[in-house]
């Protein structure tokens, strides 16, 4: 008979990067608290670096768009996983295509719990007619909830962050910080997947122009445009450096461990900033605080938020994606010096821990 705590807790969440960083925290207070359970985690390919400092999971990358694709590359997903040693399965995305699994997983008497979304308050926070601006519960917590009812209480109370990464001489990741010649480091990440969550790029030059000038500055990006944006930006200012174009995400991952605050939107490179234990200075857009996005353990003295004396909308949406007539150029009102004064505030903050 094999005993119980050698079958492993399946969990899954297949979505953006920011939505899968945002669940280590949590993952790392639940090893804590259960160091032999095992952990097999389901996700987007991509993903995979944000997991390597556990010992006790295993990692499935998949692909929706090849071989689980559809209906038919669900049933065969399930097939695979069916064949692992699982007591009980975690869903923290709750969308159709867990939904399907979860249905496979309970005909197959497994203890199935998913994620509360709180669709009614966030509906609630939304809405532009009588708006109920109130706080919603932060994701980091609605995951935790999904393990306390399969019987995990996880506390992100004592959440502990992991030793920084060893960088060799060697690393590629060693040379660039070695650049940086004992200057404080500020990474930025000047875009997101939605317009209505990315500050004008006119307005962050004038923040990135003048911080570089004391300071390193690396550059954080994605998408093919946003590289063109950045190796412009590289080759303009004398102390900017291109992360993104040089380095995966793994590598990308140990750089962040090294630079001394991170200026970023609402979007991934505050939550591995964030998960890092390094500042976060988060620019909201349409989107707020409020929505439980928040970078972990960030206090919302690192929020930048538009004024909602003059745009009373915001939110508009949890992802970014509606701009409201009218609120076009919104994100305009946040002045850059603005960015400028808080960002060197963190920093002087950091350099006083520092010493």
């Amino acid at each position: 008979m094999i005993q119980q705590k050698d079958k492993s807790v399946l969990v899954y969440r297949f979505s953006a990067l920011g939505d899968i960083a945002m669940v280590i925290p949590v993952l790392r207070s639940f090893f804590k608290n259960y160091p032999d359970q095992k952990i097999i985690f389901v996700s987007r390919d991509y993903a995979k670096p944000l997991f390597d400092e556990f010992d006790n999971l295993e990692f499935i990358g998949i692909d929706f768009n090849g071989k689980y694709n559809g209906i038919k590359g669900l049933l065969k997903l399930f097939k695979v996983l069916r064949k692992k040693n699982i007591k009980s399965i975690a869903d923290l995305h709750n969308v159709l295509r867990t939904k399907v699994l979860n249905i496979l997983f309970k005909l197959s008497f497994k203890k199935v719990q998913y994620i509360y979304k709180g669709r009614a308050d966030s509906k609630k926070l939304l809405r532009k007619n009588n708006k109920i601006f109130k706080p919603l519960t932060p994701i980091q917590y609605r995951y935790c909830d999904v393990f306390r009812r399969l019987g995990f209480p996880v506390d992100l109370v004592n959440h502990e962050y992991p030793i920084k990464p060893y960088l060799d001489n060697y690393t590629e990741e060693q040379k660039l910080l070695k650049l940086s010649q004992n200057k404080q480091i500020i990474g930025i990440a000047p875009f997101s997947s939605f317009k209505g969550k990315s500050y004008p790029l006119d307005l962050m030059q004038i923040v990135i122009a003048y911080l570089q000038k004391n300071y390193s500055v690396y550059l954080f990006g994605g998408g093919d445009s946003e590289l063109k944006q950045i190796e412009i930006w590289d080759k303009a200012y004398k102390n900017v450096y291109d992360v993104s174009k040089h380095f995966n995400l793994g590598q990308q991952i140990n750089i962040i461990n090294y630079i001394d605050l991170m200026i970023a939107m609402d979007s991934a490179n505050g939550h591995l900033a964030a998960n890092c234990g390094i500042p976060v200075l988060t620019i909201w857009g349409m989107t707020h605080p409020f929505c439980g996005f928040t970078p972990f353990d960030q206090s919302i003295e690192n929020s930048i938020i538009i004024d909602r004396n003059l745009y009373p909308a915001i939110p508009t949406s949890m992802f970014g994606n509606k701009i409201p007539k009218g609120y076009e150029k919104a994100f305009r009102s946040i002045d850059p010096k603005k960015i400028i004064e808080k960002a060197l505030k963190i920093l002087e903050n950091t350099k006083s821990h520092h010493n």
